[in-house]
């Protein structure tokens, strides 16, 4: 299997061949994992920027790859440039000189990680093949080297897994280990005492290795797709995650929570006790509303907001349900729809905590990671810095036989993984995109202040005009390991109309202050201000049909980038159903045995070879876990014998 791109479908179908015995090489021309799924630290965002902003040109390294194509093949050409981003605007709302000449910090106290920090460090890891993913972070990283995605952060030996058996617990125990890593950051009791200090552009420039930011926002659904790959191929042993603690809605001018679990009902002083039973009342009947065809039926054909004024619910209550439990369109979401995503939303509750999403430490872009890392645990080659040139096309059969990379190696495989962003225009000429309007702002406090510095909410804005989407807002504190303290970091995302800046500004000025001026109105200085801010357009290739790719052969499969969706199913169900086209009689993504679990066969190990006695009650206990690991290296088991 030759898969081109670390995405997160590709890296899932990559993981799921690897783990099913087949050879698997996973190449990305880029320096980091994740493709338009990946995080990066301030430094390293800034880098993104500024490469997306130039978009220059890129020259073949190799230009008689052309002399490997045989008479009877073709060559199918790759695009050499990123066109997935566009009208990508960046603003600094300080002063933006006092940073000049600061240099990023030294980086976060040293974890076992996935791979060497910074850039540099992962495109040399790469070239390492098996051993990459177990390598550890260097003691003392230049910080100017640091430009890529902050690496995988999973620690193994503490980290608190997602299980079905820990699931009550696991809230708490993520709250425990955020909270270990927030005491390195304490503030002198001195520093406390005074009042608090402005956030400048210099500390967050100085403080960079502290932020881990998405190219895409995405929330995990306690009961979703994602969640229970993460359990059955126990990739969840590899990260860690925090629960959103609020649902927010914007009524009226104003941010409000939103009760959505029994006891948030009762609890709730939004609420008189009239509106608290009508809204469980309406709940439980869309938990079960299959049972109940004849309250819906006669509305199937008309909108779930139409639907939600049938049921004698007070406005607030329709507001409510329609923008942030079930989070849907006012005008184009029909009743089934509406009652589908209101019974999504209260299935996942209660399973990890009182929302139904989970967000990821060090942000989404872990996720590929992790899965990159079970793929190269069982034996997957990863190449970062290594673009291709071409498919070779067999004229006869019709089939993909190699692809050219940028040295003139012919690699040969019998499957080919391809993210769209890949293939030419010769290929896509059929193809129309949409796009996602994405912003990313560091803020100094939160939307919705309620006496706690660390909540992650979610907060959907209705559009001003009827039939424009509603924008998605996430707002992440620096628990969840992606901004420093004293600042927040929050996402918007919308499908596009015009470019983002054009769709998300107007959100942004209702919630936001802007203004750098020191006079500023009251109802200004109440908001949360905006220290730096980034608009970008990203292409959406989700839902395109394979027949609409010129030219396609039929062992060359196609990944879609990120969607405008909340969650990751598309992305799941993509990776298993080009999984199964490939191996329909494998299982996708088996559990990866415990350490503990796998017996080894004896005549394998040569006692000379191991240094282990064959004898099972004399084997050291660090043995099984070095070798279940793919290989350690020399330090890493002098640290465990230690």
């Amino acid at each position: 299997i030759a898969c081109v791109l670390s995405g997160l479908p590709e890296s899932i179908v990559a993981a799921a061949c690897a783990r099913s015995g087949q050879s698997v090489l996973h190449v990305d021309s880029k320096n980091y994992y994740g493709g338009n799924w990946a995080s990066f630290s301030f430094s390293g965002l800034l880098s993104w920027i500024k490469e997306n902003q130039q978009k220059t040109d890129v020259s073949d390294e190799w230009d008689d790859w052309r002399k490997l194509i045989l008479e009877n093949e073709e060559a199918v050409s790759l695009s050499k440039k990123d066109k997935t981003i566009q009208h990508v605007e960046d603003f600094c709302f300080g002063d933006q000189d006092s940073a000049e000449g600061v240099e990023e910090a030294g980086a976060l106290p040293k974890l076992p990680v996935f791979g060497a920090a910074g850039a540099e460090g992962l495109a040399q890891e790469s070239e390492k093949a098996h051993s990459a993913v177990e390598s550890t972070e260097p003691e003392s990283p230049e910080p100017e080297k640091a430009t890529g995605p902050k690496p995988a952060s999973a620690r193994e030996g503490s980290d608190a897994e997602i299980t079905s058996e820990n699931a009550s617990s696991h809230s708490a125990a993520l709250g425990e280990s955020a909270g270990e890593l927030e005491q390195t950051e304490a503030v002198p009791p001195e520093a406390s005492a005074q009042e608090p200090k402005k956030i400048t552009y210099s500390q967050i420039v100085r403080e960079g290795r502290r932020f881990n930011i998405d190219l895409v926002s995405k929330l995990l659904y306690s009961r979703g797709l994602l969640i229970d790959l993460l359990i059955k191929s126990n990739v969840s042993r590899y990260a860690e995650f925090k629960n959103v603690t609020q649902i927010l809605a914007f009524r009226e001018g104003k941010v409000e929570q939103v009760p959505c679990s029994r006891a948030d009902v009762f609890n709730s002083r939004q609420l008189v006790m009239v509106e608290k039973r009508m809204l469980m009342k309406f709940l439980t009947f869309c938990l079960d509303y299959e049972q109940h065809p004849d309250e819906y039926q006669d509305y199937e054909n008309g909108t779930f907001a139409e639907f939600l004024r049938t049921r004698k619910l007070t406005p607030s209550l329709q507001h409510f349900i329609l923008h942030s439990i079930a989070m849907v369109s006012e005008t184009n979401c029909s009743t089934l729809e509406g009652l589908q995503a209101t019974k999504k939303f209260l299935q996942c509750l209660g399973r990890y905590g009182n929302t139904p999403f989970l967000f990821p430490l060090y942000g989404q872009g872990e996720i590929p990671q992790c899965f990159c890392r079970l793929c190269a645990v069982f034996g997957g080659i990863y190449c970062l810095r290594h673009p291709v040139q071409c498919l070779v096309v067999d004229k006869e059969s019709g089939r993909c036989k190699a692809i050219v990379d940028h040295f003139g190696q012919r690699i040969s495989a019998k499957y080919f993984i391809v993210e769209d962003s890949y293939l030419s225009e010769s290929v896509c000429t059929n193809v129309c995109y949409r796009q996602i309007s994405r912003a990313v702002l560091i803020t100094d406090q939160s939307v919705l202040n309620t006496g706690s510095e660390q909540q992650v909410s979610i907060l959907t804005v209705p559009p001003v005009d009827l039939g424009n989407p509603a924008v998605c807002v996430v707002e992440l504190c620096s628990s969840t390991m992606t901004c420093m303290k004293g600042t927040y970091l929050v996402h918007l995302t919308r499908p596009s109309t015009k470019t983002a800046r054009e769709d998300l500004e107007p959100v942004v000025q209702k919630l936001f202050n802007l203004n750098t001026e020191k006079e500023t109105k009251n109802e200004e200085l109440e908001k949360p201000r905006v220290l730096w801010a980034v608009y970008f357009n990203m292409r959406d290739s989700s839902g395109i049909d394979r027949n609409s790719y010129d030219h396609l052969p039929s062992n060359v499969y196609v990944c879609s980038g990120p969607d405008s969706a909340l969650g990751n199913d598309c992305a799941v169900k993509q990776a298993e159903t080009i999984f199964r086209e490939m191996f329909p009689t494998e299982e996708f993504c088996p559990p990866a045995p415990n350490p503990e679990d796998i017996i080894y066969d004896e005549d394998e190990i040569a006692p000379e070879e191991s240094g282990f006695s064959n004898s099972p009650e004399t084997k050291p206990e660090a043995s099984t876990e070095e070798m279940s690991s793919g290989g350690s290296t020399a330090v890493e088991k002098a640290d465990n014998e230690e």
